[in-house]
């Protein structure tokens, strides 16, 4: 063809576009290669942002987690009593004056008990203020009359009640519950060349530092390590475990028994009756109704709470009935077992039958005898690793 009056022709190479002018396609390109730039460039940025974005999120929720976290652990701290907010000494006299702000306490016995109290700290021994005897000698009355629905009855041998006071309440349960079962190896001739030094019910604060003399012995170093070597001064709650190591570095034979899990319908836990039948029938076999025997009672021990356990009926239907004293009942509940019904309907405080006791695990400390000294020193070896038997 003639092209010798048409212009020349010029194409984009990105775009195909055709341009009459070899500056105008050199612009036209330049444009391109601008916009792919800022194109790329945008990308870059957009990546940047959305990646420092991301990284102020994670630091956000890790900084809540970690709050949360600490929230949650001086919850527990407070739960446990381990927030450093004062002992049995703090809390009795903080709950006396509330007392007096509410008119409840004269100031003359605010003083009175003040005295008291520190009288007690000093010697190291319970002032006695929520004890209440002669309740096992008055159940052994009552079921040798009883003649309705239990054919026997262990019973074991004499046990001092002992509740809360206001020293003590809300986290003192596992010590009380030490108390009572001193209570009544004190009463028996076998163990008193363990107990030669603890002629006396001793004080919390002193059960306290009893058992931070057990740890400096060397047992249960994981437990110990849990609440930081110490208790003396503190509200911290106890269990199984240090009732084990106290016992034990007494030269006291005892064993954890650990009902992990439920053995019957509806979460209940007969195998735990069961063992504990045989603890009280094991050497007392006659064939009396009520069997007064010379067993201790038994620690027993759940989330959360401690009881101690101080007999076991057998229905005439072969069902099984634990009778518990519970450091949460008051001296005038109890005293009311003193003077016991024909009827009985007292006794609905201290028993609980196998669908009462339905908490996912329970553990108990049964007392058995003394150990020698050979003994104690192998149990604490033993302590370091593995402190209870697990019932499958």
């Amino acid at each position: 063809p003639d092209t010798g009056n048409c212009e020349e022709l010029y194409e984009c190479p990105m775009c195909s576009l055709t341009c009459t002018n070899i500056q105008i396609l050199e612009e036209h390109v330049d444009l391109h290669l601008e916009e792919h730039n800022f194109s790329e460039g945008g990308n870059i940025r957009d990546l940047e942002l959305a990646q420092q974005l991301q990284t102020e999120e994670d630091e956000r929720q890790r900084s809540e987690e970690e709050k949360r976290e600490r929230e949650e652990f001086k919850k527990l701290q407070r739960q446990y009593g381990l927030d450093n907010s004062g002992g049995f000494k703090q809390q009795f006299l903080k709950n006396m004056e509330r007392e007096v702000d509410r008119g409840r306490m004269q100031p003359f016995e605010y003083h009175k008990r003040k005295a008291d109290m520190m009288e007690s700290l000093a010697s190291g021994i319970d002032d006695g203020k929520t004890k209440t005897s002669g309740v096992i000698e008055a159940l052994c009355k009552y079921y040798q009359n009883e003649n309705k629905d239990v054919r026997r009855v262990w019973l074991s041998a004499g046990v001092d009640h002992f509740h809360s006071s206001l020293g003590d309440r809300g986290w003192g349960c596992g010590y009380r519950n030490f108390q009572m079962l001193l209570s009544s190896l004190l009463q028996n001739s076998s163990y008193n060349d363990c107990l030669r030094d603890t002629t006396l019910i001793p004080s919390i604060p002193k059960i306290q530092s009893m058992i931070e003399d057990a740890w400096r012995e060397g047992f249960d170093p994981h437990g110990a390590s849990h609440f930081n070597n110490r208790l003396h001064g503190s509200k911290a709650w106890i269990g199984a475990c240090e009732i084990y190591s106290l016992l034990t570095s007494l030269r006291i034979k005892c064993q954890i028994i650990d009902f992990h899990k439920p053995t019957g319908p509806m979460g209940t836990h007969p195998r735990l009756f069961e063992w504990i039948l045989h603890y009280y029938s094991t050497d007392n076999e006659g064939g009396a109704k009520v069997v007064c025997t010379s067993k201790p009672p038994i620690y027993l021990q759940h989330q959360g709470h401690s009881r101690t356990v101080v007999g076991i009926e057998e229905k005439k239907n072969k069902s099984l009935c634990l009778l518990l004293f519970d450091p949460g009942c008051s001296s005038q509940q109890m005293q009311k077992l003193l003077k016991q019904n024909s009827d009985g309907t007292g006794l609905k405080l201290l028993r609980k039958f196998v669908g009462s006791l339905k908490e996912k695990q329970y553990q108990i400390v049964a007392v058995d005898g003394v150990l020698s000294l050979e003994e104690k020193a192998a149990r604490c070896r033993a302590s370091q690793v593995l402190t209870s038997e697990r019932i499958p």
